[in-house]
């Protein structure tokens, strides 16, 4: 029998991409999910249009938060819930392709990878955008210096690890689960395909220099790096970025 594969799904004010982002759940080819809706105290129609949704599948369930708490906390509740050996991550303004879960469960029992991430493209209401297509492999060390897992596409396998949660951080959540899975594994491997879309003009816009600010601090305060160390790798975050930025 397949695998059940938990899918997390924070939500906040989402009402305009949530039905999109669970429909891409409801056409995979692959049957045998549970998907598990955390609303973090959302002021729109988010939890009626969640809620209507669970009345149609089975499959989908709905939970809320007592208050706004970010996003790490929200996923965070569905990871305590979940009953799958395999759990994804995607959020409530993003999407998948249709055979995503089928094609990375399968490379998941072929490598026995417990950690896995794919290719994914990036998206708005104008069309599509560019393709992400990340490193074939990436270890805890690789990782600090740049989170190149998409958390759309990501998808971990609790039977062998564990339950695995986010810090309660603001930003950087998944980068931090990542880091703290990679603590215990060789590496975490690539699906090389492209199986989901990062949509690239919902949320807010930061600025860079806020995001750097964070950064710092996620070394210092989350991921406990020394002074020297967190200098090191933060310098080369930071010219990754730059060089992001500008290509």
């Amino acid at each position: 029998m397949e695998p059940l594969v938990s899918i997390v799904m924070p939500a906040f004010n989402s009402e305009l991409t949530i039905n999109e982002s669970i429909e891409s759940v409801l056409y995979q080819t692959y049957s045998n999910w549970e998907l598990l809706i955390t609303d973090d105290c959302s002021t729109d129609k988010t939890a009626n249009i969640a809620k209507q949704l669970c009345k149609l599948d089975s499959r989908i369930h709905f939970y809320s938060l007592d208050f706004n708490s970010g996003a790490g906390a929200a996923r965070n509740n569905s990871i305590r819930v979940a009953k799958g050996r395999y759990i994804a991550f995607l959020d409530a303004d993003d999407l998948w392709m249709n055979n995503k879960l089928e094609l990375q469960v399968k490379h998941m029992q072929l490598t026995n990878s417990l950690l896995s991430y794919t290719a994914y493209q990036k998206f708005s209401a104008k069309g599509d955008g560019g393709v992400i297509f990340p490193k074939a492999s990436v270890s805890y060390n690789e990782l600090l210096y740049g989170n190149v897992i998409g958390c759309l596409t990501a998808m971990y396998d609790q039977h062998a690890l564990g339950k695995r949660y986010m810090p309660l951080i603001r930003k950087r959540q998944d980068m931090g689960l990542w880091l703290d899975i990679l603590k215990d594994i060789d590496e975490a491997s690539l699906v090389p395909d492209v199986l989901a879309k990062y949509r690239i003009d919902s949320g807010m816009t930061q600025n860079k220099l806020t995001v750097l600010g964070y950064q710092w601090r996620f070394y210092r305060d989350v991921v406990k790096l020394g002074f020297l160390k967190s200098t090191g790798v933060f310098v080369v975050y930071g010219v990754k970025g730059l060089f992001k930025f500008l290509s």
